[in-house]
């Protein structure tokens, strides 16, 4: 029995550090494949090649607020709580593009953006998460990578200038 008891104990003890990987931080579902608020915009869009899970799927993160200046972005299995750090904290500057091929959302669906301020980022602990429970239906694909850079640059400049809602 004692046995058992450890190993539940156990499986809680990584249950709670899972729960908690994102340090506690606030958390915003992201919703749309255009998101803008909490000082943030953002702007999913696909590169479709003709297999269809290395279309490349891209994430423009743009800050609003010129406190956060950092971001990691991790993929999530939502069924095992198995998550891959598919983007290691890396200083945002005022855009960053993030690229992954669109065959990593069958396993790792659930997308967590972590911004991070200076202090933060000491710390390595965000203070806010958004969140994406998969590729948004509404995200745009292209053919050519000539379009899907002016969609995000327009859309960049649509959302900065308060063109759409916020989730």
């Amino acid at each position: 029995m004692s046995a058992r008891w450890a190993s539940l104990c156990l499986c809680g003890a990584l249950l709670l550090g899972l729960s908690g990987a994102a340090g506690g931080a606030e958390q915003v579902h992201g919703e749309n494949s255009e998101f803008v608020g909490d000082g943030v915009a953002m702007a999913w869009g696909i590169l479709k090649v003709p297999v269809e899970d290395e279309s490349q799927v891209v994430l423009r993160i743009v800050p609003l607020d010129p406190s956060i200046v950092s971001v990691r972005v991790d993929g999530v299995d939502p069924f095992t709580q198995r998550r891959q750090e598919l983007l290691p904290l890396t200083y945002l500057g005022s855009e960053l593009d993030v690229t992954t091929l669109r065959g990593t959302f069958a396993e790792l669906t659930r997308r967590e953006i972590h911004l991070y301020t200076a202090s933060d980022t000491q710390a390595r602990r965000p203070s806010l998460t958004i969140y994406f429970m998969g590729l948004p239906d509404t995200t745009p694909e292209f053919l050519a990578e000539s379009s899907l850079r002016t969609y995000l640059d327009q859309t960049m400049r649509k959302l900065r200038g308060g063109g759409t809602r916020a989730p």
